[in-house]
């Protein structure tokens, strides 16, 4: 037990060591502002940090860092790669070019060390909520929220140690990606809830918003996948896939058979190039029905709210430039980091819209 708590406990005191830089500087800048005001600023500045650990979580992956300490919360039980460089050495010299090296492991953990100070973050704004309800009465935003965001964010938590423990367990890294994107539409809620700016729309409008918000939650969880599995590369070609072929063979029912370890079948043998092909095209499809309900969003927009269908339009169109580099251009890992940043800004942009929207009397 005290090898789990001993790291535990260090590299959260190393996480409340990251937040203390942005809660002083939160302190400096709000000091003279209203409780509400104050607790608004810091949910903003939460929001861009979790934005940051999102796209930093996305340059683990990237650079096959997610197991550069195979163990969890610590490094080899150490609090740093530091105290754990012999086995790091060790495990570098048997496999040189294998998941463990110095660079691998910093990096991991780094990434372990943002998302405890995201966490003591949300965990201040909590209380600030509870604080602000309790004086404010009706007249202040939910303090469940904050709660609620607090709960998600230690279920993330526990989503990325099993990402670790479980060695890149497809279905798992998926999930920790979608929990974490969660986590971002849920500050960009708390957000618009501590200075509510309405717009007005007809009805129905409302509903096709929360619509396509859910289509790209799907089409990201498709993306999610095609990257946990590595499946990017599949199709090597746009607009056809692979050696000129528009529609190749494609094996769906093992492509998308959740429950297997990374690179095999259920049975335990290869996953064949079939299953990440279909992975791969079951993405451009989804791609495709997404850009095309921004389109009409955005159109739909144009008169109550001219703003948001650019902005709309700007991050579909990021989307679409950043996905097709990832094709043409072999993954750089500018392009991938640029296509997880993007999905992030549209989920970030339809939450924000759909809690910003009010339907006109009739």
């Amino acid at each position: 037990m005290n090898e789990l708590l001993l790291p535990l406990g260090q590299v959260a005191a190393i996480g409340g060591a990251v937040a203390l830089g942005p809660l002083l500087w939160w302190r400096q800048r709000s000091r003279a502002g209203t409780p509400a005001a104050r607790v608004r600023a810091l949910t903003l500045l939460t929001l861009f940090l979790t934005f940051d650990l999102i796209v930093f979580g996305a340059f683990t992956r990237l650079t096959d860092s997610g197991l550069g300490c195979p163990d969890w919360p610590g490094c080899y039980s150490a609090a740093s790669p530091v105290g754990a460089r012999h086995h790091i050495e060790a495990a570098q010299t048997a496999m040189p070019t294998g998941p463990v090296t110095h660079g691998k492991a910093w990096i991991e953990m780094v990434h372990r060390y943002l998302a405890s100070g995201v966490g003591l973050l949300i965990l201040v704004m909590t209380v600030l909520g509870w604080r602000l309800k309790r004086s404010a009465g009706e007249a202040a935003p939910s303090a469940w929220l904050p709660t609620l965001t607090f709960v998600w964010v230690c279920v993330q938590g526990a989503f990325g140690a099993l990402t670790v423990t479980m060695k890149l367990f497809p279905a798992i890294v998926t999930l920790h990606l979608l929990f974490g994107l969660g986590l971002l539409m849920l500050l960009a809620w708390q957000h618009e809830a501590y200075r509510p700016r309405h717009i007005v729309v007809r009805p129905g409008l409302q509903l096709a918003v929360a619509a396509v918000l859910v289509l790209t939650l799907l089409q990201v969880a498709l993306g999610g996948w095609v990257s946990t599995n590595y499946a990017v590369l599949a199709c090597d070609e746009f607009p056809t896939c692979h050696g000129g072929q528009w529609w190749p063979h494609l094996d769906f029912a093992q492509g998308f058979q959740l429950w297997r370890e990374l690179g095999q079948r259920a049975d335990g043998s290869y996953l064949g190039f079939e299953a990440l092909a279909a992975i791969h095209m079951a993405h451009r499809l989804g791609a495709l029905c997404v850009f095309v309900a921004v389109i009409a969003l955005a159109w739909a927009l144009r008169t109550p709210a001219p703003g948001w269908a650019k902005a709309l339009l700007a991050a579909a169109g990021w989307q679409l430039a950043s996905g097709l580099s990832n094709v043409v251009l072999d993954w750089p890992i500018i392009a991938a980091l640029a296509h997880t940043a993007g999905a992030a800004v549209l989920l970030g942009l339809l939450t924000t819209l759909l809690a910003r929207l009010r339907r006109a009397h009739p």
